[in-house]
């Protein structure tokens, strides 16, 4: 399977800082998102701990099996390294005042052949644009889900909720950490969207497939995501990858540093 990649984030509207990062190592076909929180910068250092964990340990054993390895141990490798982050953004926000309380969110996902594997902590999501229809892939780790799914809200009720951003897991508040994996088949044509909530907070599903429908390179449709939940808005940073697979094309990688 071949994969073309694009990632941005942005600082959005409201914020000063941007706590979003976002990593890809197109060799060991690996692409990570997470979504920092925390006082005095520490959402920063928590994501950005995370995600260049995650690049440097994963993508070392990726790259290192050189797609030979089956997908049980592709997910244990997942679970070892996301705890052994987990402990180290733990550690660090245990013995440093300044980052006491720090966690981020996290989804990323692992291409090994035609098949993909999603892990994901916290309410930033991955999607999928197949053949003219998106879907959601992932299902968040939040307090307003487990009232959507106990039918204490109606849809749109959650939509103006004041509990949309309250997490229940997150990398590093606590020693341990179950990180959810959802493998599955990937297809050529496939464009999967990997996005933190200063997107989907800004963005109904309806208004996302639109851009997809509108957008047909990557560049164009990450920018035009990002441009409309600023749009709507932008109250919360916003972080984008996308990547499309294809039969017939080499790695290609479009990358947009953050704006401020």
């Amino acid at each position: 399977m071949n994969l073309e990649f694009f990632s941005a984030t942005d600082t959005g509207r409201v914020r000063d800082n941007n706590e979003d990062s976002v990593a890809l190592d197109e060799q060991a076909g690996l692409f990570i998102l997470a979504d920092g929180m925390g006082g005095y910068n520490a959402g920063e250092v928590a994501s950005q701990m995370l995600t260049g964990f995650l690049k440097a340990e994963l993508g070392r054993w990726l790259r290192e099996t050189e797609g030979q390895a089956a997908e049980s141990e592709v997910c244990r490798a997942m679970e070892i390294c996301v705890d052994n982050a987990n402990r180290a953004i733990f550690n660090a926000a245990t013995s440093n005042p300044r980052y006491a309380g720090m966690g981020t969110t996290l989804v990323f996902g692992v291409f090994a052949g035609s098949r993909l594997v999603l892990g994901h902590v916290g309410d930033s999501r991955a999607y999928l644009w197949r053949e003219g229809a998106l879907r959601q892939l992932t299902r968040d780790h939040s307090l307003l889900q487990e009232q959507l799914d106990a039918g204490l809200l109606t849809p749109s009720q959650a939509a103006v909720s004041l509990n949309r951003n309250l997490v229940t897991r997150a990398v590093g508040v606590d020693e341990h950490l179950m990180l959810e994996l959802t493998p599955q088949d990937a297809k050529s044509g496939d464009i999967y969207l990997l996005c933190s909530d200063g997107l989907t907070d800004m963005l109904d599903e309806t208004t996302l497939a639109q851009l997809f429908q509108a957008h047909g390179q990557l560049p164009e449709l990450g920018r035009a995501l990002i441009d409309a939940a600023n749009d709507y808005g932008g109250r919360d940073n916003i972080a984008v990858i996308l990547v499309r697979t294809s039969e017939n094309t080499r790695h290609r990688r479009w990358w947009a540093p953050g704006r401020a």
